[in-house]
Protein backbone atom coordinates (compact mmCIF):
# COMPACT_ATOMS: atom_id res chain seq x y z
CA UNK A 1 0.00 0.00 0.00
CA UNK A 2 1.00 3.23 -0.34
CA UNK A 3 1.01 4.88 3.36
CA UNK A 4 1.31 8.83 4.07
CA UNK A 5 2.48 8.81 7.99
CA UNK A 6 2.11 11.95 10.52
CA UNK A 7 3.63 11.60 13.93
CA UNK A 8 6.54 13.02 15.89
CA UNK A 9 7.15 11.29 18.84
CA UNK A 10 9.44 8.33 19.30
CA UNK A 11 6.07 5.85 19.98
CA UNK A 12 5.47 6.08 16.18
CA UNK A 13 8.88 4.90 15.35
CA UNK A 14 8.15 1.05 15.55
CA UNK A 15 5.43 1.13 13.53
CA UNK A 16 6.59 3.90 10.95
CA UNK A 17 10.08 1.25 10.39
CA UNK A 18 7.67 -1.53 9.89
CA UNK A 19 5.28 0.27 7.14
CA UNK A 20 9.11 1.85 5.34
CA UNK A 21 9.53 -1.75 4.75
CA UNK A 22 6.39 -3.31 4.07
CA UNK A 23 4.93 -1.04 2.18
CA UNK A 24 5.11 2.93 0.66
CA UNK A 25 5.80 5.98 2.24
CA UNK A 26 4.81 8.70 -0.33
CA UNK A 27 5.38 11.50 2.87
CA UNK A 28 5.82 12.08 6.18
CA UNK A 29 4.31 14.81 7.87
CA UNK A 30 5.87 15.73 11.96
CA UNK A 31 6.05 18.65 14.13
CA UNK A 32 9.01 21.65 13.41
CA UNK A 33 12.07 21.42 14.21
CA UNK A 34 12.19 23.10 17.68
CA UNK A 35 15.24 24.73 20.05
CA UNK A 36 16.21 22.15 22.24
CA UNK A 37 19.06 21.70 25.63
CA UNK A 38 20.60 24.44 26.67
CA UNK A 39 22.38 25.26 24.05
CA UNK A 40 18.85 25.87 22.33
CA UNK A 41 20.00 24.06 18.97
CA UNK A 42 17.73 23.32 16.13
CA UNK A 43 16.25 19.87 16.72
CA UNK A 44 13.80 17.42 14.66
CA UNK A 45 11.30 15.66 16.35
CA UNK A 46 11.87 12.22 17.10
CA UNK A 47 9.90 10.96 14.02
CA UNK A 48 11.54 13.83 11.48
CA UNK A 49 15.48 12.70 12.56
CA UNK A 50 14.50 8.72 12.04
CA UNK A 51 13.32 9.70 8.72
CA UNK A 52 16.49 11.93 7.36
CA UNK A 53 18.44 8.74 8.67
CA UNK A 54 16.41 5.87 7.33
CA UNK A 55 14.43 7.07 4.78
CA UNK A 56 16.36 9.95 2.55
CA UNK A 57 13.90 10.45 -0.85
CA UNK A 58 11.31 10.35 0.94
CA UNK A 59 9.36 13.93 1.35
CA UNK A 60 9.35 15.22 4.95
CA UNK A 61 6.59 18.04 5.61
CA UNK A 62 6.86 20.68 9.10
CA UNK A 63 4.44 22.61 8.51
CA UNK A 64 3.45 24.92 11.69
CA UNK A 65 -0.28 24.75 11.08
CA UNK A 66 -0.98 21.30 9.01
CA UNK A 67 -5.27 22.50 8.75
CA UNK A 68 -3.72 26.05 6.57
CA UNK A 69 -4.08 25.87 2.63
CA UNK A 70 -0.58 25.63 1.50
CA UNK A 71 0.38 21.84 3.70
CA UNK A 72 -3.02 20.18 3.56
CA UNK A 73 -2.73 20.67 -0.12
CA UNK A 74 0.74 19.26 -0.64
CA UNK A 75 -0.37 16.22 1.76
CA UNK A 76 -3.68 15.87 0.12
CA UNK A 77 -1.79 15.34 -3.47
CA UNK A 78 0.47 12.66 -2.23
CA UNK A 79 -0.56 9.34 -3.86
CA UNK A 80 -1.93 7.14 -1.20
CA UNK A 81 -4.19 4.57 0.02
CA UNK A 82 -3.98 5.19 3.76
CA UNK A 83 -3.08 7.61 6.27
CA UNK A 84 -1.24 6.30 9.83
CA UNK A 85 -1.38 8.65 12.82
CA UNK A 86 0.91 8.32 15.49
CA UNK A 87 1.30 10.95 18.01
CA UNK A 88 1.59 13.71 15.67
CA UNK A 89 0.71 16.70 18.14
CA UNK A 90 -1.50 18.70 15.88
CA UNK A 91 -5.64 18.95 15.59
CA UNK A 92 -6.42 17.40 12.42
CA UNK A 93 -9.31 19.25 9.95
CA UNK A 94 -12.46 18.08 8.35
CA UNK A 95 -10.46 19.58 5.07
CA UNK A 96 -7.61 17.89 5.69
CA UNK A 97 -9.41 14.10 6.07
CA UNK A 98 -11.97 14.18 3.55
CA UNK A 99 -12.57 11.33 1.66
CA UNK A 100 -8.96 9.57 3.43
CA UNK A 101 -8.70 6.59 5.20
CA UNK A 102 -6.36 8.16 8.28
CA UNK A 103 -6.03 5.55 11.55
CA UNK A 104 -4.43 6.59 14.63
CA UNK A 105 -2.60 4.63 17.17
CA UNK A 106 -3.52 5.37 20.56
CA UNK A 107 -1.85 3.91 23.92
CA UNK A 108 -4.82 2.90 26.15
CA UNK A 109 -7.63 0.69 25.42
CA UNK A 110 -9.97 2.89 24.73
CA UNK A 111 -12.65 4.60 25.69
CA UNK A 112 -10.10 4.14 28.84
CA UNK A 113 -7.60 7.08 28.56
CA UNK A 114 -8.08 9.30 26.32
CA UNK A 115 -5.79 12.30 26.23
CA UNK A 116 -2.23 13.19 25.98
CA UNK A 117 -0.74 10.91 28.62
CA UNK A 118 -2.30 7.52 28.25
CA UNK A 119 0.45 5.27 29.76
CA UNK A 120 0.79 7.98 33.08
CA UNK A 121 -2.43 7.40 33.54
CA UNK A 122 -3.26 3.80 33.31
CA UNK A 123 -0.11 3.07 35.80
CA UNK A 124 -0.58 6.30 38.17
CA UNK A 125 -4.03 4.57 38.17
CA UNK A 126 -3.18 1.31 39.09
CA UNK A 127 -4.29 -0.40 36.11
CA UNK A 128 -3.55 -3.78 35.79
CA UNK A 129 -4.14 -4.33 32.07
CA UNK A 130 -3.29 -1.26 29.39
CA UNK A 131 -3.05 -1.67 25.73
CA UNK A 132 -3.15 -0.14 22.27
CA UNK A 133 -6.10 0.83 19.64
CA UNK A 134 -6.24 1.71 16.69
CA UNK A 135 -8.93 4.19 15.91
CA UNK A 136 -10.71 6.43 13.14
CA UNK A 137 -10.15 10.07 13.51
CA UNK A 138 -12.72 12.43 15.30
CA UNK A 139 -13.74 15.83 16.37
CA UNK A 140 -13.26 15.19 19.66
CA UNK A 141 -9.98 14.32 20.90
CA UNK A 142 -9.55 10.43 20.73
CA UNK A 143 -13.41 9.53 20.26
CA UNK A 144 -13.14 7.64 17.00
CA UNK A 145 -14.29 4.28 16.05
CA UNK A 146 -12.31 1.56 17.37
CA UNK A 147 -10.92 -0.70 14.61
CA UNK A 148 -8.96 -3.12 16.84
CA UNK A 149 -7.27 -3.03 19.96
CA UNK A 150 -3.94 -5.01 21.73
CA UNK A 151 -3.20 -5.87 25.44
CA UNK A 152 -0.65 -5.84 27.87
CA UNK A 153 -0.31 -6.46 31.11
CA UNK A 154 1.27 -3.70 33.71
CA UNK A 155 3.85 -5.63 35.85
CA UNK A 156 4.12 -4.22 39.62
CA UNK A 157 7.73 -3.02 38.63
CA UNK A 158 7.43 -1.81 35.94
CA UNK A 159 7.99 1.65 34.51
CA UNK A 160 5.96 3.98 32.31
CA UNK A 161 9.62 4.21 30.21
CA UNK A 162 9.81 0.47 29.90
CA UNK A 163 5.61 0.29 29.20
CA UNK A 164 5.84 2.79 26.62
CA UNK A 165 8.58 0.79 24.46
CA UNK A 166 6.60 -2.34 24.81
CA UNK A 167 3.29 -0.94 23.63
CA UNK A 168 5.41 1.10 20.67
CA UNK A 169 6.57 -2.27 20.22
CA UNK A 170 3.44 -4.12 19.91
CA UNK A 171 1.74 -1.39 17.59
CA UNK A 172 2.67 -2.46 14.08
CA UNK A 173 1.18 -5.33 14.25
CA UNK A 174 -2.06 -3.92 15.36
CA UNK A 175 -1.63 -1.06 12.76
CA UNK A 176 -0.66 -3.61 10.23
CA UNK A 177 -4.26 -5.96 10.65
CA UNK A 178 -6.34 -3.00 10.45
CA UNK A 179 -4.15 -2.17 7.25
CA UNK A 180 -4.74 -5.79 6.49
CA UNK A 181 -8.92 -5.59 6.76
CA UNK A 182 -9.05 -2.04 5.19
CA UNK A 183 -7.77 -3.87 2.01
CA UNK A 184 -9.69 -6.75 2.53
CA UNK A 185 -13.31 -4.56 2.80
CA UNK A 186 -13.26 -5.79 6.15
CA UNK A 187 -12.80 -3.31 8.68
CA UNK A 188 -14.98 -3.36 11.39
CA UNK A 189 -15.95 -0.31 12.96
CA UNK A 190 -16.92 -0.16 16.80
CA UNK A 191 -18.27 2.82 18.91
CA UNK A 192 -16.62 3.81 22.07
CA UNK A 193 -19.10 3.54 25.29
CA UNK A 194 -18.90 7.44 26.23
CA UNK A 195 -19.89 6.03 29.87
CA UNK A 196 -17.01 4.41 30.13
CA UNK A 197 -14.16 7.42 29.32
CA UNK A 198 -11.62 8.56 31.33
CA UNK A 199 -9.20 11.60 30.17
CA UNK A 200 -5.68 11.37 30.56
CA UNK A 201 -4.04 14.54 31.25
CA UNK A 202 -0.93 16.25 29.79
CA UNK A 203 1.64 15.18 33.11
CA UNK A 204 3.72 18.35 34.55
CA UNK A 205 6.54 18.35 36.82
CA UNK A 206 4.13 19.97 39.67
CA UNK A 207 2.83 16.02 39.32
CA UNK A 208 5.96 14.70 40.73
CA UNK A 209 4.74 14.70 44.23
CA UNK A 210 4.15 11.23 46.69
CA UNK A 211 1.91 10.27 49.47
CA UNK A 212 3.04 7.77 51.65
CA UNK A 213 0.27 7.36 53.34
CA UNK A 214 -1.56 5.92 50.54
CA UNK A 215 -1.56 2.34 50.48
CA UNK A 216 1.66 0.76 49.24
CA UNK A 217 -0.06 -0.28 45.96
CA UNK A 218 -1.10 3.06 44.66
CA UNK A 219 2.23 4.87 46.14
CA UNK A 220 4.37 2.28 43.66
CA UNK A 221 1.95 2.62 40.81
CA UNK A 222 2.64 6.47 41.16
CA UNK A 223 6.34 6.16 41.21
CA UNK A 224 6.89 3.85 38.07
CA UNK A 225 3.95 5.82 36.55
CA UNK A 226 6.23 8.97 36.74
CA UNK A 227 9.53 7.23 35.76
CA UNK A 228 11.34 8.99 34.10
CA UNK A 229 9.25 12.20 33.67
CA UNK A 230 8.37 13.92 35.61
CA UNK A 231 9.59 11.68 38.09
CA UNK A 232 8.79 11.55 42.05
CA UNK A 233 11.49 12.62 44.30
CA UNK A 234 11.10 12.96 48.43
CA UNK A 235 12.90 14.94 51.30
CA UNK A 236 16.10 12.51 53.10
CA UNK A 237 17.89 14.21 55.34
CA UNK A 238 19.60 17.33 53.06
CA UNK A 239 18.90 15.79 49.68
CA UNK A 240 15.90 15.84 47.28
CA UNK A 241 16.12 12.01 46.61
CA UNK A 242 14.52 10.80 43.41
CA UNK A 243 12.72 7.92 43.48
CA UNK A 244 12.66 6.06 39.98
CA UNK A 245 11.52 2.74 40.35
CA UNK A 246 9.72 0.86 43.34
CA UNK A 247 7.13 -2.39 43.61
CA UNK A 248 4.27 -2.76 46.28
CA UNK A 249 6.33 -5.94 49.28
CA UNK A 250 4.38 -8.16 50.88
CA UNK A 251 4.71 -7.38 54.91
CA UNK A 252 2.74 -5.50 57.40
CA UNK A 253 3.90 -2.37 59.34
CA UNK A 254 2.24 -0.02 61.90
CA UNK A 255 5.37 2.32 61.88
CA UNK A 256 4.57 5.83 60.59
CA UNK A 257 4.35 6.04 56.85
CA UNK A 258 7.15 6.73 55.24
CA UNK A 259 9.55 5.21 57.91
CA UNK A 260 12.43 3.40 55.81
CA UNK A 261 11.32 -0.33 57.90
CA UNK A 262 14.19 -1.88 56.17
CA UNK A 263 17.68 -0.02 55.33
CA UNK A 264 18.73 -3.14 53.90
CA UNK A 265 15.87 -4.00 51.71
CA UNK A 266 14.36 -0.13 51.00
CA UNK A 267 11.34 -1.49 53.08
CA UNK A 268 9.49 1.92 53.25
CA UNK A 269 5.98 2.44 55.82
CA UNK A 270 2.91 3.48 53.53
CA UNK A 271 -0.63 3.76 54.80
CA UNK A 272 -2.99 1.09 55.96
CA UNK A 273 0.04 -0.95 57.00
CA UNK A 274 1.46 -1.32 53.76
CA UNK A 275 5.02 -1.31 52.81
CA UNK A 276 6.53 -0.29 49.16
CA UNK A 277 10.19 -1.71 48.26
CA UNK A 278 12.53 0.95 47.06
CA UNK A 279 14.37 -0.52 44.09
CA UNK A 280 16.18 2.35 42.30
CA UNK A 281 16.50 5.66 43.36
CA UNK A 282 18.45 8.61 42.12
CA UNK A 283 20.30 11.45 44.04
CA UNK A 284 21.30 14.87 42.73
CA UNK A 285 23.60 15.29 40.38
CA UNK A 286 23.92 11.53 40.08
CA UNK A 287 22.76 8.76 37.93
CA UNK A 288 19.76 6.05 38.44
CA UNK A 289 20.85 3.31 41.16
CA UNK A 290 20.16 0.29 42.70
CA UNK A 291 18.93 0.92 46.09
CA UNK A 292 21.13 -1.01 47.84
CA UNK A 293 24.42 1.49 46.67
CA UNK A 294 22.66 4.43 47.70
CA UNK A 295 21.78 3.15 51.03
CA UNK A 296 25.69 1.59 51.81
CA UNK A 297 27.09 4.81 50.31
CA UNK A 298 25.35 6.79 52.56
CA UNK A 299 24.74 4.40 55.38
CA UNK A 300 21.38 4.96 55.85
CA UNK A 301 19.81 3.36 59.08
CA UNK A 302 16.22 1.69 59.53
CA UNK A 303 14.25 4.08 61.27
CA UNK A 304 14.79 7.22 59.06
CA UNK A 305 12.27 9.16 57.34
CA UNK A 306 11.50 10.46 54.15
CA UNK A 307 9.12 13.00 53.46
CA UNK A 308 6.62 13.96 50.57
CA UNK A 309 5.95 17.20 48.61
CA UNK A 310 2.69 17.53 50.73
CA UNK A 311 4.85 16.66 53.88
CA UNK A 312 3.43 13.01 54.43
Amino acid sequence: MKIVFLGSGAFGIPTLDHLARKHTITGIVTQPDRKAGRKKVLTATPIGAWADEHLPGVPVLKPKKINADEPREIIRNWNTDAWVVIAYGQYLGTKLLDDRFAINLHASLLPRWRGAAPINAAMVAGDKVTGNSVITIAKSMDAGFVLGQSKRTIEPNQTVGTLHDLLASDGPALVQSVLDDFANDRVNYQEQDESLVTTASKMAKSDGWIEFNDEARMVSAKINGLSPWPGVSVQHRDEVLKINRSQPYQAESQQPTGTIIDAVEGLVACGHGTVIQLLDVQPPGKRSMEWNSYANGRKIESGEIFVGKSGA
